[in-house]
């Protein structure tokens, strides 16, 4: 009989122990599965900010900088990062040339259509891009970004023109 209780009471000592160290265990868990989770917010946040990591776009790719292009120019806010808008809403008197290099172009290849509202395939042939689906998908969510922040204006047929 007091091999029976020594057995239990030797058993239930193991397994407190054990079921301590899986506590810890899994407090540790805890901890890196809200680090990872606030690992995945911060990325998500820095691959919206940087319109999905396809900075290698050819539309935004940087015009090179002239050696002696005046510097008391304003510099267009670009970064699209710490809550900035990559394209900022229009403001009467704003001028193209707060937005990026890239969507300047946009903006004058709809401005220079002479046929009127031009269809996004339009605007990828003037800057030399594919113009199948998946290529011109990008070039529509610029397009539609810039309509939504008063650069351009959007008819109901889809096609874009010049505020």
């Amino acid at each position: 009989m007091v091999d029976v209780l020594t057995w239990t009471v030797e058993r239930r000592v193991l397994l407190a122990d054990r079921a301590e160290r899986l506590r810890k265990e899994l407090a540790e868990i805890d901890v890196e599965v809200a680090r990872l989770e606030a690992a995945e917010v911060v990325f998500g946040q820095y691959a919206e900010a940087t319109d999905g990591g396809r900075r290698d776009d050819p539309v935004m790719r940087p015009d090179p900088v002239e050696p002696d292009a005046p510097t008391d120019a304003p510099v267009p806010q670009v970064s699209g990062v710490g809550g900035m808008l990559l394209v900022p809403h229009r403001v009467e008197g704003m001028a193209e040339e707060m937005l990026p290099v890239g969507y300047q172009r946009i903006v004058q290849v709809v401005a220079d259509a002479s046929d009127g509202p031009v269809m996004t395939r339009e605007v990828c042939e003037a800057l030399g891009m594919g113009v199948l689906p998946a290529q011109t998908e990008a070039m529509r969510a610029k397009l539609k970004r810039l309509a939504e922040r008063g650069w351009l204006h959007r008819t109901p047929a889809g096609r874009y023109g010049p505020r």
